[in-house]
């Protein structure tokens, strides 16, 4: 009895030490961020190749948590060369025109066991707009997704606009491999 006395203690010394621990960067190699449309009603996978990304993350604190991300909308791949040129341009991205999109959050809250929620704004396409993300964060692995309006963004002009042919919500996931720092309180 008294072992297993210990090993339940010892087992919630180290949960309480790995929430302690305080995530400050983003391993962009074993990190992905991937959308997923529909187009005639069959779901199309698409993704961004190159992002950077800035965290600081303490998941016994998440309210001092900050994140910011920057996505080159010029490595959108939707999985061929004509799709990738045609999301491109003016009619969807217009990359030439805007770039990049950035995120950048505005706060964080915990809704639950190694369960969080992060809201703020989106910057895409020359619009902002607010938005909440649920998440999961397990062993440094940060993991959710949310689904936005394609339209609301004037992300696909002209033929396009067609809700039939492309749907209009979008779903986007990320997966981010999370680098820890410092232990302890700050």
């Amino acid at each position: 009895m008294r072992s297993i006395i210990m090993f339940f203690v010892s087992a919630c010394f180290i949960a309480a030490l790995s929430h302690a621990e305080e995530y400050n960067a983003v391993r962009p190699d074993s990190s992905s961020i991937i959308f997923v449309f529909k187009q005639m009603n069959v779901p199309v996978e698409g993704r961004f190749q190159r992002f950077t990304s800035q965290l600081l993350f303490e998941p016994s604190r998440p309210e001092r948590g900050k994140a910011q991300i920057e996505i080159d909308m010029n490595s959108i791949d939707v999985g061929n060369k004509d799709g990738n040129a045609e999301v491109r341009g003016r009619n969807w991205f217009d990359t030439e025109k805007y770039p990049t999109a950035k995120f950048v959050s505005e706060m964080i809250i915990s809704t639950g066991i190694e369960r969080y929620e992060v809201s703020g704004k989106l910057t895409m396409k020359g619009q902002t707009k607010e938005l909440k993300a649920p998440f999961t964060m397990k062993q440094g692995l940060l993991e959710g997704g949310l689904v936005i309006k394609r339209l609301e963004w004037g992300i696909g002009a002209g033929i396009w606009r067609d809700t039939e042919t492309v749907a209009d919500e979008v779903r986007i996931n990320f997966r981010l491999t999370a680098v820890s720092g410092k232990k302890g309180n700050k």
